[in-house]
């Protein structure tokens, strides 16, 4: 099927989409190094912390891309075949999947169940599935190997988006932000991600760390950000969270949370406004934001203010 009618297809069979992941959820503990932090910004707030929660893919890093390259390398090395061609997801449509659809597996799922409406036959010896569990089985060894070429490209590629790092290491240094990563990747994909990005140092300082492996839901269920907010003892209405998709959006929104979007050129023609966003930013770095930007307003004028103002696109 070619790409053009993939992404008809794909935009005309959005809906349904479910998590198909374990839920043994990351346990919060203190980190190390949280007892030193400096002063708050604001000595008038008295009311409670508040929280800065990162998405990974697209925001601390842009992977995007990564991913879409690991999955068709996955895809050739199992020759998978769809009515003899090629399994292979372009980057318009991988940006269909990014923007609909949340987490790897549930990506092969949407796309041979809704796009292709078939499973492929595989030239590793694998016909075509015709049980759920064969299904299941293919997507788990699909994912296995696109977890391992992707961190095997982080490795080479990663570098964290300009301005990420500053603004973490502004929230762990306050004493009323806690901060933590949200992200539907795998644990073993976003592990690698994280130390590559931000060092084991900066890493264990982060107040919690809930990842695909972690819940039933995926994104853009918002099951991922209410756990964090249970995690950190936080109001959702006191949280603010970063992300870079509609998917993303659509999580922080539901959970009641405030939410910044660093869009990528893969993102940067979606209306985030339209569906609620709080901020719309090309960089964190580019627009020189600062954690007084984005909690200053809201200590001084409540949780509803007006954030990034002057900044925002």
């Amino acid at each position: 099927m070619k790409s053009a009618s993939l992404v008809v297809v794909a935009f005309a069979a959005i809906e349904g989409i479910e998590g198909f992941l374990s839920t043994s959820l990351h346990r919060h503990r203190p980190s190390p190094g949280r007892d030193a932090r400096a002063p708050s910004l604001s000595a008038a707030s008295t009311e409670g912390p508040y929280a800065l929660l990162f998405d990974c893919d697209g925001v601390i890093i842009e992977t995007e891309q990564l991913h879409r390259l690991a999955y068709n390398a996955a895809f050739r090395e199992f020759d998978l075949k769809i009515r003899n061609e090629p399994v292979e997801w372009s980057v318009k449509y991988y940006d269909v999947l990014q923007n609909t659809v949340g987490g790897g597996k549930n990506k092969m799922f949407f796309h041979f169940r809704n796009t292709t409406g078939t499973f492929p036959s595989s030239g590793d010896g694998g016909p075509v599935p015709t049980t759920p569990e064969e299904e299941q089985d293919l997507v788990d060894r699909l994912q296995a190997r696109k977890t391992d070429l992707y961190k095997e490209l982080i490795a080479e590629k990663a570098a964290a988006r300009p301005g990420v790092l500053e603004l973490m290491d502004q929230a762990l240094a306050d004493e009323n932000i806690r901060v933590g990563v949200c992200s539907a990747s795998t644990k073993a994909a976003v592990t690698k991600v994280l130390d590559v990005t931000l060092g084991s140092e900066r890493r264990q300082k982060l107040d919690v760390c809930i990842l695909g492996d972690d819940v039933s839901k995926l994104k853009p269920d918002p099951l991922i950000y209410v756990t964090a907010a249970e995690r950190l003892n936080v109001d959702p209405a006191r949280c603010v969270v970063i992300e870079d998709s509609i998917v993303g959006l659509k999580a922080a929104k539901g959970a009641g949370m405030r939410c910044i979007v660093t869009y990528t050129t893969s993102t940067e023609n979606e209306d985030f406004y339209a569906l609620g966003c709080d901020a719309k930013v090309p960089e964190l770095g580019s627009k020189g934001v600062t954690l007084d930007m984005i909690f200053g307003p809201m200590k001084r004028d409540g949780p509803d203010a007006e954030i990034l103002v002057g900044v925002k696109d």
